[in-house]
């Protein structure tokens, strides 16, 4: 490049960020999520110029000069004028729409595709030992590819992600790594730090952070101390290696952004410090590459390709051919050289950093793993060859070259009739379906000194794009879809939250939109195998997911955790919807929906629950979240979607007639769920036959479905506002539901047994061995309080609208005394504004369980609800059984016990959503008249509504900072809470400790753990800093106001106590009006 051009390109590549007027005051401080590039000599930059859009506001089409200065936000400001909502929501309407395909591009990559059961072609089933880690560099993937902060289009052929070489690792960190399932004291576990800080729903600007050891990775360290540690001790984690002493790393950010008004170009910065105290060298490795379509069928598809262009000012790119995709290119821009903290430049700053381009094929390395004939002369792992000496083989050696000592699989060597590879490895005609930029940054000052790489995946040919000759015009667009996420989530706020609050919120919420995943699986090609490949073991079609030979799934799913739990589940899904459908209803639907299509669910209506088991059982909570999704997209977008409520609802009569069959195994609505989900503390494993004889009487497997019950009856009531069929329905719902809490009291012989216990004032679950002879197990755990969340208050309003499901009603309450009047709440009488109660847990049985739920002795922690009460450190319970001692007794971290569902103490924010819910519904009956002491022997009282307010409360108190500056999630970890480079960045973890409330399990379970955003969103206003002293409140007035009118669920003028919804609150989270729950 001409030297007037370097200097220009240097300029601005360090310059700070500038201030930007906006449409809404927004923090621009954006602490811990704010990248500042270190600033050498401001220089004056030109705007991006207006761009033309079919279907953008015709005035934004203009070219006037006094437009040219002006951002996007200003500009689509005018346009639209009242209608103006925010930059991202005006794209999530395009989406909508299909004006743009705004999500086309997304982080849809996974971050583990090795060891996953649909990798999995073994005899025995162990995909842990079938696809280990030392494969993933060398052996194509079949179904999915992974990558480090990576991105796909939406059907993943073009794949794009990070690679890093620090001139010590044996290999290329191209994919994050962690121990399997054999190898962790407590299962498989990453072993990595990394961050999902943030994103918008349509993926316009996304931000991630990679901290990348400068030392030698200890691979074999990590793998090697966990194997030896036992379930009773502590996992052993990166930090507690010397990987990171003297900080001696990289912190590696990635930032996507897409053009104002065209989703198809990407902006790419990554961006590394060198934040050791010693100058290092780095080698930054950006990888774009095609899913291995070609390797399976028996006759080859188009093949898609990759190759080499130059521009005439010496910009290298990567040109992209795909048969359905088209020509793009990922455009290479010149680095300049790295500068200090100070923003001195190393060496000669007239210098440009030069990435050279190399290119391979993304197939199977069969000369490596099992010494046969590969198919191409460059194969996947060429990179780690060509870049890393060590990495090569010797000539004279065929067999495999691993850093690792584990034995691999017995694996069947196709026939190829390609020759031995020879040097070079990457193919010197600069072309293949796999590519890389090499950029190498030598002598990168040490604390602070910082390195800079720039792409752009376009599909404008290079010379014909302005924003490659002017890296100041590249910054301008990042910046500016920074900006516009700033606007969207500041939108979201009820009021002032803490700023430490609001970025726990945005990193849980970007966290969220970060593990989206492209999931793919059809199971008559996985079972039977491809025709291009060996046929699998015969046995191996029996092992598991057999009867599910109607699936085929190629969709963006929400997964768990994207390197833990990289598939969907069922269950978990649920729980995102909640928080998704805060930022993108669309896409929280979608998900809801795709579960219910023909595709997914069997033909007998059971739902696939995991790919490990699609035939477990998890709670049936779809239908709860497919109308909370419903509620909360009309509460904050007025828009009421009816199609979708009616769609999903007639899917899940199949799924409620499918647990009706298939779990009350004796037609007296009992029922025997088996595993039930995480937090269902037991003494046998309830997925296996009792060890003991007889069957489980489950009190939370029946107070789950009459939760599924009242769910359909609320939707059922919503439906016959638009067609009077569903008011039928609606009864036959409510009747339902009575029986089942009827059965709570469960007919054995000629005696009745009742899942309650009198004495203690708990539900327990029951083995019944024989007609007449029944026994309680007397644990108190999740089951004791999962009850409570069968809870449906009904509006005068509902029940006068629907006169036919009124007579039903009452005839019911009239002529079945018996059934009715036992075994749950009073619905003759009226609460609060007359309102009906339809409730398992009447009011002595509600106060007698929230006596020990509140008693931080027992089940309430500064953290939550525990899943299992405290009493049983003290008082454990067991039993023999056979000459074996069973017991559960409270441990309040990871399990001791490898038993499926057995005591795992999991403590999940899932349940306690539920639970908060619950109280919520409580209140809208009973009102201030119910006072609990809360917490248990305090001396303070509270109503329902503030207890789940406390409880909500505690929850965040796991990731807000206390008056020390501390997290309780981070375990007292010093540097986790101290350091200014990681004291920002927040772990969603699976789940907690009950009395420290440190992380546990997946560490980037924003799954459900991103429910925490919602807590914010809805109760963050009056939150107090953890460790310190409660205030004493009479009624949450945030959330009401005796003198608004609002309007009810149904749309009568009422007078409420019970609603937020005021000028002041609309389209906020903070009402818990009967309308919002």
């Amino acid at each position: 490049m001409p030297s007037d051009a370097v200097k220009t390109l240097q300029q601005k590549l360090f310059r700070g960020a500038e201030d930007t007027s906006g449409i809404q005051q927004t923090d621009s401080r954006d602490p811990g999520l704010t990248i500042q590039i270190p600033k050498v000599e401001p220089a004056a930059s030109p705007k991006l110029p207006t761009k033309a859009s079919k279907t953008a506001p015709s005035d934004l089409n203009g070219t006037q000069e006094n437009d040219s200065t002006k951002s996007y936000r200003q500009r689509l400001s005018e346009s639209l004028g009242a209608d103006y909502h925010g930059v991202e929501k005006y794209r999530l309407l395009q989406d909508q729409k299909r004006e743009r395909h705004w999500k086309r591009w997304g982080p849809y990559l996974s971050d583990r595709q090795w060891a996953t059961v649909r990798e999995d072609y073994s005899e025995n089933g162990d995909a842990w030992s079938h696809f280990p880690h030392e494969h993933s560099r060398s052996r194509a993937y079949r179904w999915g590819e992974d990558g480090i902060g990576g991105i796909s289009d939406s059907h993943q052929r073009l794949c794009f992600s990070l690679a890093l070489w620090n001139e010590e690792d044996p290999i290329l960190k191209e994919r994050l790594f962690g121990v399997t399932g054999h190898q962790g004291n407590h299962g498989e576990d990453v072993k990595e730090l990394y961050y999902y800080l943030d994103s918008t729903p349509t993926h316009s600007y996304m931000k991630f952070l990679y901290k990348y050891p400068q030392r030698r990775y200890p691979y074999e360290e990590l793998v090697d101390e966990n194997v030896h540690r036992d379930r009773n001790v502590e996992e052993y984690e990166i930090l507690d290696t010397d990987i990171f002493d003297d900080d001696r790393y990289w912190d590696v950010f990635m930032e996507y952004a897409k053009d104002e008004d065209d989703p198809e170009n990407v902006y790419i910065r990554i961006t590394s410090y060198n934040r050791g105290p010693d100058p290092a060298t780095l080698h930054i490795i950006p990888q774009l590459w095609f899913r291995n379509t070609w390797s399976w069928p028996k006759q080859k598809p188009p093949m898609p390709s990759l190759s080499a262009v130059y521009t005439d000012n010496d910009i290298g790119s990567v040109k992209v051919k795909h048969p359905e995709m088209g020509v793009s290119f990922l455009c290479c821009l010149p680095s300049p050289p790295p500068v200090d903290a100070d923003g001195t430049y190393v060496g000669d700053e007239d210098a440009v950093i030069q990435p050279d381009l190399l290119f391979t094929e993304n197939d199977t390395n069969f000369r490596r793993l099992y010494g046969g004939v590969n198919q191409s002369a460059c194969v996947k792992d060429a990179f780690h060859d060509h870049i890393i000496p060590l990495h090569r083989p010797q000539r004279s050696d065929s067999k495999t070259l691993d850093d690792s000592n584990t034995p691999h699989p017995s694996v069947s060597t196709p026939t190829c009739n390609a020759t031995p590879q020879e040097l070079p490895f990457v193919n010197s005609e600069k072309c293949g379906t796999k590519s890389a930029a090499h950029y190498i940054f030598r002598d990168v000052p040490g604390r602070g000194g910082c390195a800079v790489v720039r792409l752009k995946l376009t599909p404008l040919f290079p010379n014909k794009d302005r924003s490659l000759e002017d890296e100041g015009i590249f910054d301008d667009v990042i910046e500016e879809r920074r900006e516009e996420a700033n606007e969207f989530y500041s939108s979201l706020l009820l009021g002032p939250i803490s700023d430490d609050l609001k970025q726990v919120m945005r990193q849980a919420l970007g966290g969220m939109l970060w593990t989206k995943q492209f999931y793919y699986f059809v199971q008559k090609e996985w079972i039977e195998g491809d025709p291009a490949q060996p046929p699998p073991p015969p046995g191996r079609r029996h092992i598991r997911n057999e009867h599910w030979r109607h699936m085929y799934i190629e969709d963006i799913l929400s997964m768990p955790d994207k390197w833990e739990y990289p598939f969907f589940a069922a269950w978990d899904t649920a729980f995102h919807c909640i928080p998704l459908a805060v930022v993108d209803p669309s896409f929280a639907k979608k998900q809801l929906d795709l579960l219910t299509r023909e595709w997914y669910m069997k033909p007998d209506g059971q739902m696939p629950a995991y790919e490990w088991n699609f035939s477990d059982v998890n709670p049936p909570v779809h239908a709860w979240a497919t109308f909370r999704v419903f509620k909360i997209e009309r509460k904050l977008t007025g828009r009421e979607d009816i199609p979708f409520l009616e769609r999903v609802f007639q899917k899940l009569l199949l799924n409620f007639t499918w647990w009706v069959n298939r779990k009350d195994s004796g037609g007296n609505n009992v029922f025997e769920g088996g595993f039930l989900g995480l937090d269902n503390i037991g003494i046998f494993n309830r997925s296996e036959p009792l060890p003991t004889g007889g069957d489980l009487r489950q009190a939370d497997g029946t107070a789950w479905m009459a939760f599924y019950c009242l769910n359909m009856l609320n939707m059922a009531l919503e439906l016959a506002k638009h067609n009077a069929v569903y008011e039928d329905i609606a009864s036959k719902f409510f009747e339902h539901f009575i029986f089942i809490a009827d059965a709570m009291t469960y007919r054995s012989g000629d005696n009745e047994s009742n899942l309650w216990h009198e004495q203690d004032g708990m539900y327990y679950d029951a083995i019944e061995f024989s007609p007449g002879n029944s026994f309680q197990l007397p644990v108190r755990s999740l089951v004791s309080l999962i009850p409570l969340y069968a809870t449906l208050v009904l509006e005068p309003a509902v029940i006068n609208r629907f006169p036919g499901f009124k007579k039903r009603m009452e005839w019911f309450i009239d002529n079945r005394p018996e059934i009715s009047g036992r075994n749950m709440a009073n619905m003759k009488a009226g609460g609060r504004g007359e309102r009906r109660l339809l409730a398992l847990a009447d009011k002595e049985r509600l106060v007698r369980i929230l006596e020990k739920m509140l008693d931080e002795n027992e089940f309430l922690s500064e953290h939550g609800i525990r899943s299992l009460s405290k009493l049983h450190k003290e008082k454990p319970w067991g039993m023999h059984v056979n000459g074996q001692w069973h017991e559960v007794g409270y441990w309040p971290g990871d399990s001791h016990s490898g038993m499926f569902g057995g005591n795992s103490n999991w403590r999940g924010l899932a349940v306690n959503f539920l639970l908060i819910e619950s109280l919520q519904r409580f209140y809208q009956y009973y009102g201030d008249e119910l006072q609990v002491e809360c917490p248990t022997g305090s001396g303070e009282y509270m109503n329902l509504v503030e207890v789940a307010e406390e409880i909500q409360h505690r929850i965040i108190h796991i990731f807000g900072r206390d008056v020390e500056g501390k997290r309780a999630t981070n375990g007292g970890n010093v540097k986790l809470d101290e350091d200014p480079h990681f004291r920002d960045y927040v772990c969603f973890y699976e789940f907690f400790h009950g009395d420290t409330g440190r992380g546990l399990g997946a560490s980037h379970q924003t799954g459900w753990t991103g429910l925490v955003a919602y807590h914010i969103l809805q109760s963050g206003v009056s939150c107090r800093l953890p460790k310190t002293p409660r205030t004493p409140r009479s009624l949450v007035n945030h959330y009401f106001d005796e003198t608004i009118d609002a309007h009810s669920e149904h749309g009568e003028d009422t007078r409420s106590l019970f609603s937020a919804m005021s000028a002041a609150d609309l389209n906020t989270l903070g009402d818990i009006s009967p309308d919002a729950l």
